[in-house]
């Protein structure tokens, strides 16, 4: 497909204060990175991946100005044992981070590349990938132009989960990370994320799981209300490997989080879910591909909104079953709640199935408080509010115990309760 010479212009102008890094083991990388970025332009609001989402913000030359929010609520995560890395508007923070060692595991960051490294032929290659049928020219500029992020190798089950932790301190920051996650055989990880980050930030993680490899991912998406990200998963299954993530955001002016998974080896498991709680000017989009390309895999997305004042939340997922993906079972449900009659949610859930014994499925549904249950609670002595608080815990409980980890549950739904309670009447 062509591109129009608007959008070159308006890519070339984004790229000329950039410096792209030209030297160590991610060069050629970042520059095949940079080529694609080229070739298909920045995303603007005709492309079809964009209809519900403006990505003017997340493509401006200069970030726009989200405020530091102090807060005496203590970070999420905090009462877990873990081994923490912080980034403090997009830059690694020694000082504030733990030794990074810990035994079954190498951890690099990215800003200290050398000349070879055994990230070199991971970086930029998932993300390459999964522009095919879909454009992700976000993900391309991520490839190409990160400043930061760590590269961790996972040979054995560590005793603990690793923990990245992004804190926003400059009110015009730009963060650009890029993760990669490389999990051998029969080893474990669970990988925990949270903060705001940045102003705006633009985050990418390739992960890569070797055959009965595991890896359990859990994020929380800071309270900033001003921030903006764009973030990108790009996993890669094989045989009996098993991938779970699950977001949790909380407010935000825009946040756009796309996952692509190729599950590429028999009896692999996939499942994405998230949860988002939007007030106001608040807009959310969860966007996923995933591929069924082996025998009898199993794929889930979860995802539920609970949106209040007029907040936007938006579902774009596809479930794609290539021909010799027999025994496929690909569940896929967005729901929202919408607190009020300012507040919209709009999906699009897709299904593409070229093999024959397949058990795939979706569904979406929005709408209002149950009034029936509602009076049910009220009828026995339970305030409004908290009924109504209850009964939107309830509804997001299905994304949350896609969460294996029952601490990692309760830690998510004490996050969820404390929001709840804050905006309570």
């Amino acid at each position: 497909m062509a591109v129009s010479q608007a959008k070159i212009d308006a890519t070339e102008a984004r790229l000329a204060g950039l410096t792209l890094p030209e030297t160590g083991w991610s060069a050629q990388a970042r520059r095949e990175a940079q080529a694609r970025l080229r070739d298909m332009g920045l995303p603007g609001a005709r492309d079809e991946y964009w209809k519900y989402t403006r990505p003017d913000t997340l493509t401006a030359a200069d970030a726009p100005a989200a405020a530091v929010f102090d807060s005496d609520e203590a970070p999420i995560f905090d009462g877990q044992d873990r081994l923490k890395i912080v980034f403090v508007d997009g830059v690694f923070d020694a000082e504030a981070s733990d030794a990074l060692d810990l035994e079954g595991i190498q951890i690099d960051r990215l800003a200290d590349a050398g000349d070879i490294h055994w990230a070199q032929g991971l970086y930029g290659s998932l993300e390459a990938a999964g522009h095919a049928p879909v454009q992700r020219p976000l993900a391309a500029f991520n490839s190409a132009y990160a400043t930061d992020g760590v590269m961790i190798h996972v040979t054995a089950t560590p005793s603990k989960p690793v923990s990245l932790i992004y804190r926003h301190k400059s009110e015009s920051s730009d963060a650009i990370l890029h993760h990669c996650i490389k999990v051998e055989a029969g080893a474990e990880l669970t990988l925990l994320e949270n903060g705001p980050a940045a102003a705006r930030l633009n985050h990418c993680m390739e992960v890569l799981l070797a055959d009965t490899a595991k890896l359990h991912h859990v994020r929380a998406q800071g309270r900033d209300h001003e921030r903006r990200a764009a973030t990108h998963i790009f996993a890669r299954l094989g045989t009996e490997s098993v991938f779970k993530s699950f977001t949790l955001t909380v407010n935000g002016v825009l946040t756009r989080n796309e996952c692509v998974i190729e599950l590429l080896g028999d009896d692999a498991v996939a499942h994405v879910s998230g949860a988002c709680m939007g007030d106001g000017a608040f807009h959310h989009d969860d966007t996923v591909f995933v591929t069924h390309d082996a025998v009898n895999c199993e794929s889930r997305q979860v995802f539920k909104k609970v949106l209040r004042n007029g907040a936007t939340g938006v579902f774009q997922g596809k479930i794609l079953v290539k021909p010799d993906a027999q025994k496929t079972d690909g569940y896929q449900i967005s729901q929202s709640l919408l607190l009020d009659d300012d507040s919209q949610f709009l999906a699009k859930p897709e299904l593409e199935i070229y093999a024959d014994a397949v058990a795939c499925s979706h569904g979406s549904t929005s709408g209002a408080i149950d009034e029936d249950s509602l009076f049910y609670l009220r009828a026995r002595g339970v305030p409004r509010g908290i009924a109504e608080d209850l009964m939107t815990i309830a509804f997001i409980a299905e994304a949350v115990q896609e969460i294996e980890d029952e601490a990692l549950q309760e830690v998510i739904n004490d996050r969820v309760a404390a929001w709840l309670e804050r905006r309570r009447d």
